[in-house]
Order: C-alpha cells, then structure tokens, then sequence
C-alpha cells in the first residue's frame, strides 16, 4: 500500500513553496504560460494564486472574483476598465488588497466619482502610486480625496483640466513624499500651485508641468529641489529668454530636460537654466530650437550628456559640425525630421561618437548610401536605428547594416527602398525585436522567410501596405 502510494505521489510535491515562485518569476511575461501552470494541479492553483503580485483585469465587474482568487495583489491596472466606477473602488478598497495594494492605475476610467477615490485613499493606507490621467471631470474635491493618501509618492493626473491652484496646493500639503508629478495640460494650475508644490514636496524626482500657463516666477523653488532629476516644460509658451535669465538659481541635480515646443526659448535661455548642471544626461529640444552653433557651444561643457533629441529642428551645418566637437560621447540622437541634415555632417557626426546606441534620422531626405556607410562603419554597438522614409538611401546600405551592427535590437526602415537582399542580410540581426517594413514596395516573401527563420526575438513585425 505504501508503496502504490509512492507511486502515485506527484513529484511537484516535494518541492517547497519558495523554489516554486521562483519557477513562476520566470514565467511572469508570460500569461499562457503561468495559467497552465496553474492548472497542472490544485497545488499550483492555489499557489499561483499567493504568488501573483500584479493584475490587470479585462472588466471591473471581475474584480469581485478576482480580489478572492488573488489576494496579495500590488499592482492593479484598470486601464482597461473604462467603466470602473466607485462600486469597483468600493470592492478594492474593502478586499484583503487594501493591505497589499502599492499602485493603480485608473488613466482610462470615467464613472468613479470623489466617493470611490475618497474609499481608495482611506482604506488602501500603503498606497504609494496612482496614475489618474485623462480625468476631465476631477476638480478640486477629487484632489481633497486624493491628499488622504499620505504615503503616495508618484502620482501622474495629466489633463485633469478641472483642478485648480487649490487642489493642488491640497495634494501638496498632505503628500509630502511625492517623488513624481505629472500636471501635464492641467491648465487651470498656475505658477501658485506649482511654487505650492516645490515648498511642500521637497522630495521630488520628476515634475512635469508640460503646457501649463506658468511663467519663470515659478521656477526659483522649482530650481532649488535638492534631488529634482527630471523637469519637463514643453509647450510651456509663458517661460521665454528674458524669464530664465532673471533665475538665480541652479538646479546641481538635473539629469534630464525637456524644453520641447517653448517657441520662446533659445540657446540664451537654455543656457541660464542648465548652469550648474553639471549631471546633465539627456535633453529633448524638439520642435522650437535653431540647432546652431551657438546652441552646439552651449552644451560644450557637459561630459556626462548622452541623449539629445533634436525633432522637427531646422539644422544649420556649423551647429551639427559642433556637435562632432562635444567632449562627451554620445549614447542617443535623434535628428528625426531635421532639415538641412546631409551626409558630410551625418557622417562627421557619427565618426566623433562612436559609442551611439540609439540614432533616429527619420525623414532626412537628404541622406544617401554615404551616410549609412559611415554608420554602420562606426558605430557597431546600436541597438536601435530609425530611418523612415530616407527615400534616397539605395538596397545596397542595407546589406550594410545586417553586417555591421549585430546587436539591433529595434529597426525602422518604413518606406525606403530595401529588398530582399537587403533583408536577408538584416536577418542576420538575430537580437531583433522590432521590425518595421511597411510601405517597402521592393520586398517579398522571399526576403521575409529570411527573417522569420532566423530572427528568433522577433516581437513586433510592421508590414503596413506590404503586397507579396
């Protein structure tokens, strides 16, 4: 008897809990795969159901159920429950998360009112991130509701458009271990309640004030956060040259600025903002700036820059001829729609950064054969090139980069002239994940067996208008 039992004893039961989850860790990308290993046995089932911390359910109206089926859950995404209203938030807040819970996200819900938030709030007391973006219809009251949270450290409500100054001064007084905000197009929010929120939270990361109606009276507190690593002030047509100019102040800690479409804004005023900032890694002065080599010099003296993007920019061809002359080296660029970009400058480019991982010269029309040579030649370390619609590029350059740059792991060739040459050389880019090939008239399935046979990573594939 004893040993028919050995017998049919399952050998998955010997094994402890711990070696299990660390089974199911490995599969957490992976949906298919961790519901039939939950299915494989009771013991899975219930274990599965211990181990899974994040959730991400289709409709509110499971959420019942689920809150039984999965009781440690951290992370709740409601994203795509449009109709989570404040019954949904009822159960969440009175389930065995309102222990557990540390984030959700509501960015696509529209039926919850200041009641479900206020439940939210009170009862899920571990609540450190909520992502309440696209709420139109929060005012002020959803904002008091909000500010029970008192441990809430990231909190995004871009285009809540009814919160004012008010509301936001509330948040700031009650959440004072806010680490990122995004007010993003809360254009009620004036310069009062941003100094509110750089006076209260002086813990902040992140702030993005994108196409706020703010002006440089602001920006003295905001410049003064002591661990402010990433500002974001696109579309923020108040700030102009003179403003900047008149800030005394320094912000040591910036890492990363985004000054895109402030039409008022020059290399002058870029300069004042980013003195002392000597961490500078990343900058984004897409759609405004003259790339000159004013604005090139400007940037001269910052070793540790690794990322500019300059979409949607008129290029002069001393400012890019000064970009080859930084000395940092650069990790990303973009040039994506920039005129008057040609192959000397690309190439000139390119030769004194050698270390590029990331080059977007999407639509630089005037580029040819030249330009991908010196690329490919040089920089054998990208893991990303977008190059849509560079129309005068021939198939040839292709077979280049299929040979040259074996760790690609993101390739935008949308309209361009490759075939099938050109992708079977690709294919031998076997770290592929994206692909985009749509509206290239010159391939066929020939070319495409080349890739589905030996780009193995392959998790996106643009086909868009392709006929074989």
């Amino acid at each position: 008897m004893e040993a028919k039992r050995k017998k049919n004893s399952n050998p998955f039961d010997f094994l402890s809990e711990e070696i299990i989850f660390n089974i199911l860790d490995h599969l957490n990308n992976d949906p298919f795969a961790r519901k039939s290993f939950s299915l494989t046995c009771r013991n899975f089932y219930s274990i599965e159901s211990r181990h899974r911390k994040i959730l991400k359910p289709l409709c509110a109206e499971t959420l019942s159920r689920t809150s039984a089926r999965y009781p440690f859950i951290t992370q709740l995404d409601l994203s795509l429950c449009p109709r989570a209203n404040d019954d949904a938030l009822s159960i969440v807040s009175s389930s065995s998360w309102k222990l557990t819970l540390r984030s959700i996200n509501l960015s696509r819900s529209r039926l919850f009112t200041k009641v479900g938030l206020s439940s939210l709030t009170v009862n899920c007391r571990f609540l450190t991130e909520i992502d309440l973006s696209n709420g139109t219809e929060m005012g002020d009251a959803a904002a008091a509701a909000i500010a029970e949270a008192k441990n809430l450290e990231r909190l995004w409500l871009a285009r809540c458009k009814l919160i004012t100054d008010l509301g936001i001064g509330r948040i700031a007084a009650c959440c004072r271990k806010l680490k990122l905000l995004c007010l993003k197009w809360c254009i009620r929010v004036t310069d009062l309640g941003v100094e509110l929120v750089a006076l209260k939270c002086q813990e902040i990361r992140t702030l993005d004030l994108s196409y706020l109606p703010i002006t440089e009276k602001c920006l003295p507190p905001v410049v003064k956060l002591q661990y402010l690593e990433d500002l974001v002030l696109e579309g923020c047509h108040g700030i102009d040259d003179d403003g900047l100019a008149s800030v005394e102040y320094s912000c040591k800690s910036l890492k990363a600025l985004n000054l895109s479409k402030c039409q008022n804004i020059s290399h002058v005023g870029l300069s004042s903002l980013i003195k002392g900032a000597d961490y500078l890694q990343q900058l984004i002065l897409a759609y405004s700036f003259w790339v000159s080599a004013d604005l090139s010099k400007c940037l001269h003296n910052f070793p540790m820059l690794q990322s500019i993007k300059f979409e949607d920019c008129p290029v002069a061809r001393s400012g890019i001829k000064a970009i080859g002359n930084w000395h940092g080296s650069l990790k990303e660029l973009s040039l994506s729609k920039c005129s008057g970009v040609t192959d000397e400058e690309l190439s000139f480019v390119v030769q004194s950064h050698k270390e590029l991982r990331k080059l977007d010269i999407t639509c630089c029309r005037k580029i040819t054969y030249a330009s991908i040579n010196s690329i490919t030649k040089t920089c054998t370390s990208l893991t990303s090139l977008r190059m849509e619609c560079c129309k005068l590029v021939s198939w040839e350059a292709f077979v280049l980069i299929g040979q040259q740059c074996q760790y690609l792991e993101e390739l935008d060739i949308t309209e361009n002239e490759v075939n099938d040459e050109g992708l079977k050389s690709i294919s031998r880019c076997s770290k592929l994940s994206s692909l985009k090939l749509g509206i290239c008239s010159n391939i066929t399935d020939e070319g495409l067996k080349h890739v589905g046979s030996t780009c193995s990573m392959l998790k996106e594939l643009d086909l868009y208008r392709f006929s074989s």
